[in-house]
């Protein structure tokens, strides 16, 4: 156990970011020099709160099955190069995880049954960006090659983390992408202000010294077919992610500045990083309307404040949450609750309740206004509220309401794999598809999911990439395609 009073002597503390009025000039990360400097000045008696539980529930939310109380008990201790060997152990990209996930870990934590709950995810990358400033983290190659081959189809976390655990047992293994860049949505789809992509290109320096190759602008499906690479290789990983965005079919679609985010932030995105492009979909000066209150809202709200919006407005269909955990959603599953990240704190219009009844547009063809109405759950089912109709202004709209599953007119339609009710690629608990030596990890066959989830299910599917190819493996395999994270 790190301190044993700690969880008596500290409460929760939170890096502190920098000020809104500076952060919104600039796409750098929010936080001071970085979130792993900003918390150095409190994160050893923040790790002390632990209580190494002899049941630790944290292990329960986190599917990677991250070891936290030992490498919490060592940060306490001060012992930081053990505390990333810990850490290494279970998570192959904790700079990720440790800014881009929601923590169900921290949801999932005993302290936090009746006081505010460890900050796992901080001690986290408290760890990893230590080790990376002192030169800890070092490539892994192979002692010796397998002479087996695997290619592995999208380089998101579920790609990368299976591209890397098979790379170190020993096999060669070449990552396909289409975008010009390695990193999946990692790359394009998360706004430098949430994570500067230098964290993706130093993991990905050390995995090219690992000897993973790396194919980027490379279509599968077009450049070269799902056929072609199941005769090139000995193992095929389908890793594209669950990238069919969700519409609103509603009057007024068509009109012109109506776009989904996945089109809006990676434009964004690469003028952030210092390129040009075409046509850009830009928020200066219009009174800009996310559809959607999750993440990638929160992401297009700090995009649009950035780009000099005039108004931003964001809206749920669903009621606003509350500051506490609700009855029905009780410890340790995730609950629904108000959060305010850092765009919420730049700027920006929150409105629950509402559903869009329709897009109205001007004389040219360009959307000018959305028509909403209120709505309220009755009978398990949305009801609108009568008398309650109105226009909102709007030049831009974006649609950030999630995503449906992967793309399946492609590779996934070469190789025939077959796909289940919700339209996910069909895996056995083991990752494999319906093809022979062909797997799936990630969100194409989980459907949409957590950066953890895909991470534990690249480093899974590996496993028994792994065994296919060589009749066993030592590779760890946390969780099977199967599992589900604890909930109500």
């Amino acid at each position: 156990m790190a301190d044993p009073k700690g969880f008596l002597k500290e409460g929760r503390k939170v890096a502190t970011r920098r000020p809104v009025e500076e952060r919104v000039n600039d796409w750098n990360e929010v936080y001071p020099d970085g979130i792993g400097r900003a918390l150095l000045p409190i994160i050893t008696p923040q790790a002390g709160r632990c209580m190494d539980c002899g049941i630790p529930f944290c292990h329960q939310g986190c599917p990677l099955g991250n070891i936290i109380p030992e490498w919490n008990d060592l940060v306490w201790r001060d012992d930081w190069s053990e505390a990333i060997e810990r850490l290494h152990a279970t998570n192959n990209f904790p700079e990720f995880t440790g800014r881009l996930c929601p923590a169900p870990c921290e949801t999932a934590c005993v302290l936090g049954i009746n006081q505010d709950p460890v900050t796992i995810k901080n001690v986290e990358v408290s760890i990893i960006d230590r080790a990376w400033e002192s030169g800890t983290v070092a490539p892994q190659p192979p002692e010796w090659l397998s002479g087996k081959t695997v290619a592995v189809i999208g380089s998101g976390p579920a790609g990368l983390a299976a591209a890397q655990q098979l790379t170190r047992a020993g096999h060669t293994v070449a990552v396909y992408e289409r975008a010009d860049k390695i990193g999946g949505l990692l790359r394009y789809g998360i706004p430098e202000f949430k994570m500067e992509k230098r964290h993706i290109d130093r993991r990905l320096d050390q995995m090219r010294r690992e000897g993973t190759i790396f194919r980027a602008g490379v279509e599968v499906g077009v450049d070269v077919t799902g056929e072609q690479l199941k005769a090139r290789y000995d193992a095929v990983v389908v890793a594209t992610g669950a990238t069919v965005a969700r519409d609103l079919q509603v009057p007024g679609r068509e009109l012109a500045g109506i776009h989904q985010a996945m089109e809006f932030l990676p434009q964004a995105n690469r003028v952030a990083l210092g390129e040009t492009v075409e046509g850009q979909i830009r928020a200066d000066d219009k009174h800009v309307v996310i559809i959607g209150g999750g993440d990638t809202g929160a992401d297009c709200l700090g995009t649009s404040i950035r780009q000099g919006a005039a108004s931003i407005t964001q809206l749920e269909i669903m009621p606003q949450p509350g500051e506490s955990r609700p009855t029905g959603q009780p410890w340790p599953t995730y609950p629904m609750l108000f959060r305010v990240s850092s765009a919420h704190e730049e700027g920006g219009d929150r409105v629950y309740g509402v559903s869009t009844k329709e897009f109205v547009g001007d004389e040219d063809g360009n959307v000018r206004a959305l028509r909403l109405v209120d709505v309220t759950f009755e009978g398990g089912k949305l009801a609108e509220i009568e008398g309650t109709e109105r226009e909102i202004r709007a030049d831009l709209v974006l649609f950030a309401m999630g995503f449906t599953g992967p793309e399946t007119n492609t590779v996934v339609q070469q190789l025939d794999l077959e796909l289940d009710e919700r339209g996910n690629v069909r895996r056995t608990p083991t990752y494999q598809t319906s093809v022979p030596g062909v797997f799936a990890a990630g969100d194409a066959g989980r459907g949409q999911s957590l950066i953890v989830w895909a991470i534990a299910e690249g480093r899974a599917a590996a496993a028994a990439v792994d065994e296919y190819l060589t009749g066993s493996t030592s590779l760890p395999a946390p969780i099977k395609s199967t599992e589900r994270p604890l909930v109500v």
